[in-house]
C-alpha cells in the first residue's frame, strides 16, 4: 500500500509540473501598468459612449490587463482595439456590437494619449 502511495504522489507531481498553455500564459510576465492602461482606456470608452447605462465594452477589457483587446505595445505605450455596445450585448446569440474602439495609453498608464477611433464597427 505504501508503494502505492508514492507511486500515486510521484505521478500526480509529474503531472502537476507538466506545463500546458495555462501555464505558460500564466508564467509570461504582464508590464505592471498594463492593467492599470486597460482600465483608464475602458473607462474613456464607457464616458464617450454614454456612461454604463447605455454602453458595455467587450469582455476582455474586463479581463486583467486586457491581453486579447492590446493591439500593441511601443515606446509611446499600450494601444487597445475592442468592440463595444449596448448592455447585454455579448449576451445575444450572436452578440451585436455596435461600437468600435480604439485607445492609446501612454506607458505609464496614467494618461490617455489619443483616442484615434469610437464610432460604429469598421
Amino acid at each position: 500500500m505504501n508503494q502505492f502511495k508514492t507511486v500515486l504522489a510521484l505521478i500526480s507531481g509529474i503531472w502537476l509540473l507538466a506545463p500546458n498553455a495555462a501555464t505558460a500564459q500564466a508564467s509570461r510576465p504582464l508590464p505592471l501598468t498594463q492593467p492599470k492602461a486597460a482600465n483608464l482606456a475602458r473607462m474613456r470608452a464607457e464616458l464617450l459612449n454614454g456612461g454604463l447605462g447605455q454602453y458595455r465594452a467587450a469582455s476582455c477589457m474586463y479581463e486583467t490587463g486586457a491581453g486579447s483587446c492590446l493591439e500593441s505595445i511601443s515606446d509611446q505605450g499600450f494601444q487597445f482595439l475592442f468592440q463595444g455596445g449596448a448592455p447585454g450585448w455579448q449576451q445575444q446569440n450572436p452578440p451585436n456590437p455596435t461600437i468600435e474602439t480604439s485607445v492609446l495609453v501612454s506607458r505609464d498608464g496614467d494618461r490617455i494619449l489619443e483616442v484615434s477611433y469610437n464610432g460604429t464597427i469598421r
